[in-house]
């Protein structure tokens, strides 16, 4: 098995999503309109993105400050990271940040396998992805990011490989 990560970009248009034409299928003008809906909120979603990376700066903050280990409220920050690192991903792609929604995801893997508890190498982990994310937006990384998008996401890979290594027995 490689150790290499395999990213995955799903198509995210809605017209990859529905089917046009044939029985409880969605017509043309109905799919054009609803895409035109999604389009005119891409600046709510910049200000919903602000919002949730505002909530996961605090949360991380307060993970940071506890220190970590394995206890409530570690495991509840871990919660609220995941929580909002969830809404992130569920939300990027829809307005052309795909970055987001793969930045989100790994972060949502990421915390998934720690278990609700984190020592110091899954915080610099955790603290990563926040700053990524948050560099994302404040350059306006659409879609995949271009090479800084690559950057970041190998960067990240190359960190969660470094710091998630198990001891050999």
């Amino acid at each position: 098995m490689s150790d290499s990560a395999r990213i995955i970009r799903p198509n995210l248009t809605l017209n990859s999503k529905v089917t046009v034409g044939g029985p409880g299928a969605v017509d043309e003008a109905m799919l054009e309109k609803a895409e035109a809906v999604i389009q005119g909120m891409s600046e709510d979603y910049l200000k919903w993105a602000k919002d949730d990376l505002g909530r996961l700066a605090k949360a991380f903050a307060t993970l940071k400050a506890a220190g970590g280990g394995q206890n409530a409220e570690t495991a509840a920050q871990l919660e609220a990271i995941f929580a909002v690192s969830h809404d992130i991903k569920g939300q990027g792609g829809s307005f052309d940040y795909q970055l987001m929604t793969i930045v989100g995801n790994q972060l949502c893997r990421f915390i998934e396998n720690l278990g609700g508890k984190a020592d110091n190498n899954a915080i610099e982990v955790i603290e990563l992805h926040v700053n990524a994310l948050q560099a994302v937006m404040a350059h306006k990384l659409k879609g995949d990011g271009g090479a800084i998008g690559k950057k970041f996401l190998t960067g990240l890979e190359q960190v969660i490989a470094k710091r998630t290594v198990k001891p050999s027995a």
